[in-house]
C-alpha cells in the first residue's frame, strides 16, 4: 500500500502544487513549512526563491567548458527531496502502477532486484538502474516531477559560491560515498547517512551514492544563453544531464558544478535520482 503521510500544511501544499496554482515569490517563504512529506512518503526540505551562483566557481582553475562560465540565476522557491529515491519507494511505485522493476539491460551481476523481485536488505538504499523514463515516471506518480539542473544545483549548493555541498574542504569518507568498485548492494550505503556531506538547506547526498537523473536536455553551450529567471534547458537534444557524482567516482567529479551527459534510455548502476515540486504561490 501507498504510504500517505503528511506533516500540517503538507497536503495543502502539495494539492496546490498538483491543481497547477502559481509558483511562489520571495516574500512567501517565510510562510511555508520548511519540511513536508510528499506523496510517496518522502520528506521534501524547502529552498527559497532567489538568486544564487551557478557553475564553475569565479576564479576555479578546473571545471569543463559546459560548467562555464558562472552566471547568477534566480529561482522560485520549489521543495525537493530530502533524500534519493530508495528501493523501497520505488516497490510502492511499482505495486501501485506496474512499472518495470529497476533492472541492468546488459549484466545481470550489476541488478540489485533479481526476477523483479526485491531484496529487503536493499529497501533504504538508492535505486539504481532506471532510465530518465522511470524517473520521470515515479515523480509523476508522487504528484512530483524531477528537478530542473538549475533547481539540483542551488539544493546542492545553496547561495554561496561553493565547491561541495559541505564546503569547499576536500571530499573524504565522512562526507558522501565515493570512489568504490562494484561490489553488488554493499557498493551503496542507505540514503540520508552522511551528516557532514549534507547542503546548506539539510539535502543529503547531493553528492557521492548515485547520479541523479534532472528534468533538462544537455547541451555543452547552454550556460552562454541560459536565461536569468528559472532556467529549463533546451527545449530539446539527444541527452539529458545527470547531476551529483556516483559510487564510482574520484574527486574531480564529485564537485557541485559537474555536468554528465546520458541518454534517457540509459539504465546503469551507478543513476538514480530524486522528485521536485513548485512551492505553491500565497
Amino acid at each position: 500500500m501507498v504510504r500517505s503521510v503528511w506533516c500540517q500544511g503538507s497536503l495543502i501544499l502539495l494539492l496546490a502544487v498538483q491543481l497547477g496554482l502559481p509558483h511562489m515569490g520571495v516574500g512567501w517563504a517565510k510562510d511555508l513549512p520548511q519540511e513536508i512529506i510528499g506523496k510517496d512518503g518522502a520528506p521534501m526540505v524547502l529552498i527559497p526563491a532567489g538568486p544564487f551562483p551557478m557553475g564553475v566557481p569565479k576564479g576555479a582553475r578546473d571545471g569543463g567548458v559546459d560548467e562555464r562560465p558562472n552566471h547568477v540565476v534566480e529561482l522560485d522557491a520549489f521543495y525537493i527531496d530530502k533524500y534519493e529515491v530508495t528501493n523501497g519507494r520505488y516497490l510502492e511505485f511499482i505495486r501501485a502502477t506496474g512499472h518495470r522493476p529497476p533492472k541492468h539491460p546488459t549484466d545481470p551481476t550489476k541488478n540489485l532486484w533479481h526476477d523483479g523481485l526485491m531484496p529487503e536488505s536493499i529497501a533504504p538504499l538508492p535505486v539504481v538502474n532506471v532510465d530518465w523514463f522511470d524517473a520521470k515516471a515515479y515523480c509523476e506518480w508522487a504528484g512530483k516531477r524531477l528537478p530542473t539542473e538549475a533547481e539540483w544545483e542551488k539544493a546542492a549548493k545553496g547561495t554561496e559560491d561553493r565547491r561541495f555541498p559541505w564546503g569547499d574542504v576536500e571530499p573524504t569518507d565522512k562526507h558522501l560515498n565515493f570512489n568504490q568498485v562494484w561490489r553488488g548492494e554493499q557498493t551503496l550505503v542507505p540514503v540520508g547517512m552522511y551528516e557532514k556531506g549534507k547542503s546548506p538547506y539539510g539535502v543529503y547526498d547531493m553528492a557521492g551514492n548515485v547520479w541523479e537523473w534532472v528534468a533538462d536536455w544537455y547541451d555543452p553551450t547552454y550556460y552562454q544563453k541560459s536565461p536569468r529567471r528559472n532556467p529549463k534547458g533546451p527545449a530539446s537534444g539527444t541527452h539529458r544531464v545527470l547531476r551529483g557524482s556516483g559510487w564510482n567516482v574520484e574527486t574531480p567529479m564529485v564537485r557541485i558544478f559537474t555536468r554528465v551527459k546520458s541518454h534517457p534510455l540509459n539504465r546503469d548502476h551507478a543513476t538514480g535520482f530524486r522528485c521536485a515540486a513548485d512551492a505553491p504561490a500565497h
